[in-house]
């Protein structure tokens, strides 16, 4: 019972860092978000006015501009890392309801708790 009870405080501290880390991943990909949304902007205003280019072929063009398609790529990376932050969590969080669904079965088994066998016989 005491190997689930340290466990599971191990799992909430896992839980506590995670949660920590999912906000500088969530800070890292709006930040990313816009600096793509930026970038994306500008050359698509770059195109219409320079280059005279119609609207709706813009929006097919810029996307293989260099510098837009980093900047894309950049965002999805972090959204990525960011739902795997996400993911992690809910993992930890299930892990740490299975323990608790353990500790509660020990706890209420009268073979496996010593202390609710010494409450029984004192109270007979």
């Amino acid at each position: 019972m005491y190997d689930l009870y340290n466990e599971l405080q191990q799992k909430i501290k896992e839980l506590n860092v995670s949660i920590k880390k999912l906000r500088e991943t969530g800070t890292e990909y709006a930040e990313a978000e816009r600096d793509y949304k930026i970038t994306l902007r500008s050359e698509a205003l770059k195109l219409r006015a320079e280059k005279g280019m119609p609207v709706t072929l813009i929006q097919q063009v810029v996307y293989g501009i260099p510098e837009v398609a980093d900047k894309r790529f950049k965002r999805d990376v972090k959204e990525a890392i960011y739902q795997a932050n996400q993911e992690a969590i809910n993992s930890t969080k299930l892990q740490i309801r299975v323990i608790e669904n353990q500790l509660s079965r020990e706890w209420t088994n009268e073979k496996t708790n010593p202390w609710r066998k010494r409450s029984i016989w004192l109270y007979q």
